[in-house]
């Protein structure tokens, strides 16, 4: 029985003892050196990064009194400036420009902090709080700052390292980030022109549009990269967004369905660049289709712009899709003419003509017994360039022709018959 209790009483012993030394390791892991002011930020931003958000409000607390004393010795300064004179005067605003840079060094350290906290899930109206605090005191600080103080801390600012220094070589970092990005976006388009060139069934818009939009998410990828490298956080934006592109969704409604129909035109590929198109009343060559419109020079030279919801919801003619195409045309005579003597003339203007094709062949009828007028069809092959040309050569031959042989070609005529009652 002793034995028993003896090995116990041992096994608890080890059992506390270990969980005891496990205790001891969780709190040795979970404790953390506090920040300091001799860190630079980069080293601080490094050190913020584990911290939870509860470290992180604790230590927020802590550098919100460090830029408090850093104010109040500037403050302490400036009252004594306002009684000193002689070279005690000079003494005082050159410990004033040392302390206004340690005051900046010691607040952008604590707006990391905030930062972080911000990233984190920090109560928003705590974040606030401490933002708040440092604007209001600094704007109160700069009131009550004479004109030569302020121009020597603007000079300092300017020349020193963590300041106009820093600015310029961020703002000097993100213009060249922007043109190697430009250049990066170019390179990955000229790449991938020469594999989307290569599918055949896509068309010339859609190649057009794809290209676009490698080139577009290229240089926006590239430039978030950028920012998160530069220490800029890109969280808010992504916010900013959502948000403006939920409201323009309701503000664009048109454009948005101008777009959609724009993807459309390009996916099925009712026309190209360079095709004849009769739309919406329009007959002219396709110049160019965008995101929301496309453009059609007309015959006549005009340039014609057209919503793409327009033109997808509406016919559409494409004159120059086919190789090949039929000309109608029709010739009358009169009812006094020989039909056969006509019906050669034709024939033998279409064998004749060069333009025209042999297949498919030619069709000549009679076509219409007309109010003034025995009809004609005349309806000859010919390769699509050259439709107008043979419509045009063929009515002036036809005509012609008619004159020599001594066939009319009527106009309309009515016959008024007069009855007279007694």
């Amino acid at each position: 029985m002793k034995i028993l209790t003896l090995t116990l009483s041992l096994a608890l012993f080890c059992i506390s003892g270990f969980a005891a030394a496990q205790e001891a390791a969780e709190e040795k892991t979970q404790s953390y050196d506090s920040l300091n002011a001799e860190h630079s930020l980069d080293e601080l931003q490094l050190l913020t990064s584990p911290l939870t958000v509860e470290q992180l409000s604790a230590e927020a607390e802590r550098w919100q009194k460090k830029v408090q004393v850093a104010m109040s010795d500037i403050a302490r300064l400036k009252v004594e400036a306002l009684t000193a004179s002689g070279d005690r005067v000079s003494q005082i605003h050159d410990e004033i420009n040392v302390l206004s840079a340690r005051r900046i060094e010691v607040v952008n350290k604590f707006n990391l902090i905030i930062d972080s906290m911000e990233l984190k899930g920090a109560d928003p109206e705590l974040i606030e709080k401490y933002r708040q605090y440092i604007s209001g005191s600094i704007a109160a600080e700069f009131q009550a700052t004479d004109a030569k103080t302020i121009l020597s801390r603007a000079i300092d600012w300017t020349l020193s390292t963590d300041g106009g220094g820093s600015l310029i070589i961020r703002v000097a970092t993100i213009l060249g980030s922007l043109f190697v990005l430009l250049l990066a976006a170019r390179l990955v388009r000229s790449i991938a022109r020469r594999g989307i060139r290569r599918i055949s069934n896509l068309s010339v818009l859609l190649q057009d549009f794809l290209l676009k939009v490698i080139y577009w998410l290229t240089f926006a990828i590239g430039l978030m990269i950028v920012l998160s490298i530069l220490g800029i956080n890109i969280a808010p934006l992504f916010a900013v967004v959502g948000g403006a592109s939920f409201i323009l969704a309701f503000a664009m409604q048109e454009t948005l369905g101008n777009l959609a129909a724009g993807l459309m035109i390009m996916i099925n590929k009712p026309f190209d660049v360079g095709d004849l198109v009769d739309t919406n009343g329009i007959l002219g060559e396709v110049e160019a289709v965008s995101i929301v419109s496309t453009t059609v020079r007309t015959l006549d030279n005009q340039v014609v712009i057209l919503p793409n919801s327009q033109v997808w919801g509406s016919i559409i003619t494409n004159v120059t899709v086919s190789p090949v195409r039929r000309v109608d045309m029709v010739f009358g005579i009169g009812y006094g003419d020989d039909i056969e003597t006509a019906s050669q003339v034709l024939e033998r203007l279409v064998s004749e003509h060069p333009l025209i094709l042999e297949e498919p062949e030619p069709n000549i009828k009679v076509h219409e017994l007309a109010d003034s007028s025995v009809n004609f069809i005349c309806r000859p092959w010919v390769k699509t360039e050259d439709y107008w040309n043979v419509y045009w050569d063929l009515t002036r031959q036809a005509k012609e022709a008619f004159d020599k042989a001594g066939v009319s070609i009527p106009f309309p005529q009515r016959d008024v018959h007069l009855f007279t009652e007694t």
